[in-house]
């Protein structure tokens, strides 16, 4: 089964999210530290999991517009693309995912400090999620 990847990226690090084996369910891997060594980080988790599409979230305003963020975001896919070019990337709306994550662990009684560490692997998993619920509603099979 083809395997997904989803990364939430931000100004200080990278959420990762991954379909389960069979394509149906997103879970979070992990997060990477933005940084020099940020693409060897994220070959190592390609290597393990072997996705044929990797999604990025694009920051889009709630007003649809694209801001200096979603430019970032879009750089930074010229940069995977040219990392990764057996690889298809593509860019989906990830508007309110952070927010979502953020309202979900604090409703977790999750600390302060642990849901720094944790928002950006679960606003992954949600672009994922909502990637693969919609694709299920078109009637595809993830």
């Amino acid at each position: 089964m083809t395997r997904i990847m989803a990364l939430d990226i931000g100004s200080v690090r990278i959420g990762v999210a991954v379909t389960d084996p069979l394509g149906l369910f997103a879970q979070g891997i992990g997060v990477i530290r933005m940084g020099t060594d940020w693409i060897s980080q994220l070959s190592v988790l390609v290597d393990k999991y072997h996705p044929e599409i990797i999604l990025i979230g694009l920051p889009i305003r709630t007003t649809g517009e694209k801001g200096p963020e979603a430019d970032h975001v879009m750089e930074i896919r010229n940069d995977l693309e040219a990392a990764f070019p057996l690889i298809a990337f593509q860019l989906v709306d990830e508007r309110f995912t952070t927010a979502i994550a953020e309202k979900v662990l604090i409703e977790a009684d999750v600390p302060r400090k642990e849901r720094r560490k944790k928002i950006d692997q679960l606003a992954a998993s949600l672009i994922l999620q909502h990637y693969l619920d919609s694709r299920r509603g078109e009637g595809g099979v993830p």
